[in-house]
């Protein structure tokens, strides 16, 4: 899935994930609505952190479903994003979503897909939205090739990827957990 319009970008180095999202969102695919939305967000006291990248409706939905699913439980990341997913796929409300969800803990970084899919990557970096994978290349080389903490690599990361994709601006959101 494909999603335009933003980029999440999450990284887990030396015990810490960070997650940052850009602040664009654009309508129709040529103007800038708004610089600074919020697309990176704390859930469950603080513990838990949510991106979203696709159409804003359909993330706000996600999120509150999401967050429904982690308080059900009891903080369990996994648990929740793969009871969302299931709920994702087979619950005709939610099948036309056009969104995608990055969620993470101190343990955990996962992808979540309305096709059922709840990904874990291998080398624990994550990146969607249609900067993503511009973000995802140079947060792998930064990864590679620096001391960078992971707050440090994911700014830089979403830099880059808003200095080429029309779709991500420099107004950045950062968590850590």
């Amino acid at each position: 899935m494909y999603i335009e319009g933003t980029t999440i970008v999450a990284v887990r180095r030396n015990g810490r994930i960070a997650m940052a999202g850009d602040g664009q969102v654009t309508l129709a695919q040529n103007t800038v609505i708004k610089h600074r939305a919020r697309k990176v967000r704390r859930l469950y006291q603080g513990r838990v952190l949510a991106g979203f990248a696709g159409s804003v409706a359909d993330a706000f939905t996600l999120f509150e479903r999401f967050e429904a699913k982690i308080e059900e439980a009891q903080g369990n990341l996994v648990r929740a994003a793969v009871e969302l997913a299931k709920e994702w796929r087979t619950d005709r409300r939610f099948e036309r979503l056009e969104a995608l969800l990055v969620v993470a803990d101190a343990e955990h970084l996962l992808l979540v897909t309305g096709g059922g899919e709840v990904l874990e990557p291998d080398d624990g970096i994550v990146a969607v939205g249609s900067g993503g994978p511009f973000a995802l290349a140079a947060a792998r080389a930064l990864a590679q090739h620096t001391d960078y903490d992971a707050v440090t690599i994911v700014r830089e990361a979403l830099r880059i990827a808003a200095s080429i994709c029309v779709y991500t601006n420099e107004n950045i959101v950062v968590e850590e957990v």
